[in-house]
């Protein structure tokens, strides 16, 4: 059996400890927001935060999981009546298209803003390597500069 935290509750998988972590939080936990993409950690989608980090889920077995903690898109806000800055952002400059993989940007950009508050342009198009098939990098790249502002606690 693999223990962990989820969004801040514990939970456990009596399943196969080789199972994929995005498929536990899509089938078992039924947290829906974490999406499959590609399978081999590449496009993003599966994005989730384990121990803070922003990791891709669809290549990590569960059994690597034990007894971490991870948020998903579901968790990421601070409360119920408050977005997350680079979801805050994320609205404000109207990202997503078809959304698909969007849960995912965010949640590598939440992670990147943690260790590079006040990235360039160039930061950015370096670190934050999730795809967008439908190419909205100019309003993501925006966007995260926004969640920096509203996380330094800058109005624009």
């Amino acid at each position: 059996m693999v223990s962990f935290k989820i969004n801040s509750e514990e939970v456990s998988f009596e399943g196969d400890p080789g199972t994929p972590l995005l498929w536990v939080i899509r089938d078992h936990l039924r947290l829906k927001g974490t999406k499959f993409g590609c399978g081999i950690g590449q496009c993003g989608a599966c994005t989730v935060h384990v121990d803070g980090a922003a990791r891709r889920s669809c290549v990590i077995p569960v059994a690597r999981i034990d007894g971490r903690s991870i948020t998903t898109i579901e968790g990421l806000a601070p409360s119920d009546d408050e977005l997350h800055p680079v979801q805050q952002a994320w609205l404000e400059h109207d990202v997503p298209q078809c959304g698909y993989c969007q849960a995912g940007q965010i949640m590598a950009a939440a992670d990147f803003l943690g260790q590079n508050p006040k990235p360039s342009d160039a930061d950015i198009d370096a670190n934050i390597t999730n795809i967008c098939r439908c190419g909205t990098y100019v309003r993501i790249r925006k966007a995260i500069h926004r969640a920096a502002e509203i996380a330094a606690g800058e109005e624009s």
